[in-house]
């Protein structure tokens, strides 16, 4: 594990936190006001494109996460947390930069993955520089990050609802002064001893053993990682949950509408939701730091399976308002304990590369999500899908119990 430096007490982790809270946030911020609402508006009004490209253009930033994510965390074991986060904050401030030069389809979907790269690269290095401050109270400070990013993803579309009025350059320019924040704040962020280099590469050679050495010691913390059933089951959990979410967020507004519930009282449902999460996600980790994380996860998924079902028992506002509440905080409970449990079972100085792991994972879920139930509505209808995922979640409850069993025979805490 990258180890704080001597005078960094306890206090100075607190403070960490805090200045990773701040950062998250602006992250976030920015990078969610990019595309909600503005990415399809823009895509469609400027650029004319049809649906099929459209989707396409949305997806460009997930596949990245798919592919950067777990080698992002590999290599903020290798050359600390500090350096790989910080360069995902510079692309944070650039990136909205280049939307302003977009004229046709190919040069956003360019964008998109550039952009892509920022929150690939943040989001397990992020949770590794988390895990880092301190083993106890894990997962609840955990929970405090998660809860700040999602205050600047609840802020953004409404953010950018006001600036588009003005034009939609304006809204990649304040894209670009919260990513901005966020790298001024990260740079507060203090260094962490691991990963520093001895000295710098004298020659070309040098530097190619450095590049050979570097790929060595990724493949062998994958192979490390790999090896860890806990790890790769609370990720195809973790999968399971996004795979299940990316279904609620992308089809319930449809369902919704089709029961007659107005576009306003659909804001409101997903408004709860977010606040849900945001509000609980704190408490969620501390519960799981006091009652464990295998209890904690399981609870949550047999809260989702009753929150899908919910979702079609009384199809109206309130119902739909109750059963996305419900499942916010399935959410919260779930997603504040995998990251946590993966990195308490993570060899010390493997945390990035198990968090890297998971996040991947849990991008294919995240984006496979949307497919499956595409593919299911039209044969079973929404009540009918949302049933089956919650079928899917009682299976994952069941596998998930039984893969981790003896899990404290995994657990590591080295130096």
């Amino acid at each position: 594990m990258a180890e704080l430096e001597p005078r960094q007490t306890a206090t100075g982790n607190g403070g960490a936190l805090l200045i990773l809270c701040g950062v998250g946030l602006f992250a976030i911020l920015s990078s969610t006001m990019s595309k909600t609402p503005v990415l399809p508006l823009f895509a469609r009004d400027v650029l004319h494109v049809g649906d099929a490209v459209l989707g396409f253009i949305a997806a460009a930033s997930t596949v990245v996460g798919i592919i950067v994510s777990l080698p992002a965390g590999a290599l903020s074991d290798i050359l600390g947390r500090r350096a790989v986060l910080l360069s995902a904050m510079v692309v944070f401030a650039t990136a909205p930069l280049l939307y302003l030069l977009v004229h046709s389809a190919a040069a956003l979907v360019a964008v998109r993955l550039y952009h892509g790269l920022a929150t690939a690269i943040f989001g397990p290095v992020a949770l590794a520089t988390v895990a880092d401050l301190a083993r106890q109270r894990r997962a609840e400070r955990m929970g405090w990050y998660s809860s700040a990013t999602l205050v600047g993803r609840a802020v953004a579309p409404m953010l950018g609802g006001v600036l588009i009025l003005v034009s939609y350059h304006t809204v990649y320019l304040g894209c670009a002064v919260a990513g901005s924040v966020a790298l001024v704040c990260a740079l507060w962020l203090p260094r962490t001893a691991q990963g520093a280099p001895a000295a710098p590469p004298a020659d070309a050679a040098c530097e190619a053993r450095s590049l050979r050495s570097c790929l060595q010691q990724i493949g062998v913390g994958l192979g490390v990682v790999g090896r860890n059933r806990t790890i790769l089951v609370t990720s195809v959990t973790e999968a399971l949950q996004y795979l299940a979410f990316g279904a609620v967020e992308t089809f319930l507004p449809l369902y919704a509408k089709s029961r007659g519930v107005s576009e306003w009282q659909i804001g409101i449902i997903f408004g709860a939701q977010i606040l849900t999460v945001a509000l609980t996600k704190p408490l969620s980790g501390r519960q799981s730091d006091r009652l464990g994380r295998r209890a904690v996860i399981a609870a949550g998924l047999g809260l989702n399976a009753v929150a899908l079902v919910g979702l079609t028992v009384y199809p109206s506002f309130w119902g739909f308002l109750v059963g996305a509440t419900l499942f916010g905080l399935a959410m919260s409970v779930v997603t504040a304990s995998t990251p946590a449990l993966v990195a308490d079972v993570s060899r010390a100085h493997h945390v990035g590369t198990s968090l890297g792991v998971l996040s991947s994972i849990m991008d294919v879920g995240h984006a496979s999500g949307p497919v499956v139930a595409g593919l299911l509505i039209p044969l079973l209808a929404y009540a009918n899908t949302y049933r089956a995922l919650a079928l899917l979640m009682v299976v994952a409850l069941a596998g998930f119990l039984a893969m981790t069993t003896g899990l404290a025979r995994e657990m590591h805490d080295e130096p």
